[in-house]
């Protein structure tokens, strides 16, 4: 599984018109299943999201977590982040796992992420064609890679 994680000052998924979720200010994550992702993936990245010390303490230092600064979290799966570009300038979607393994493996992270919260993920619609808006705070924006451990 990979992750794109953005500190924002607040996020929202519109569908169809309607909105789906928002949130105000934690952090707003983008979530890829590969074909082959494991529920100890989920599991691992939803500690790396949870635990991840990139909010502001009183000093101005990135020390707190999403946990710690009393955050929301915004998932939103996207297959896009799975795309290899090795060839040509048309990205290929091949490892990008399909609907059976990603929905669980994407209610797995968000349900892990929600229980180290205390509460509820907001989410998107998985395979709907979402509208993201963010006001990305920071910047920050940081990758995780189950496969790299990093």
């Amino acid at each position: 599984m990979r992750i794109v994680i953005q500190r924002v000052k607040r996020a929202s998924v519109t569908i169809g018109g309607q909105l789906r979720s928002k949130i105000g200010p934690g952090l707003m994550v983008l979530v890829g299943v590969r074909e082959g992702d494991t529920a100890q993936d989920a599991a691992w990245l939803a500690q790396k999201t949870v635990n991840m010390r990139i909010f502001d303490d009183d000093k101005g230092v990135m020390n707190l977590s999403v946990l710690q600064a009393g955050g929301d979290v915004l998932a939103v799966s996207q297959f896009t982040l799975n795309a290899s570009t090795r060839k040509g300038n048309r990205p290929s979607y091949i490892h990008a796992a399909g609907h059976a393994v990603a929905i669980p493996m994407y209610e797995t992270y968000c349900a892990e992420v929600s229980k180290l919260l205390g509460h509820p993920v907001k989410t998107g619609e998985f395979g709907a064609d979402m509208q993201v808006e963010l006001i990305n705070d920071g910047p920050v924006t940081i990758i995780v890679d189950s496969l790299l451990k990093e």
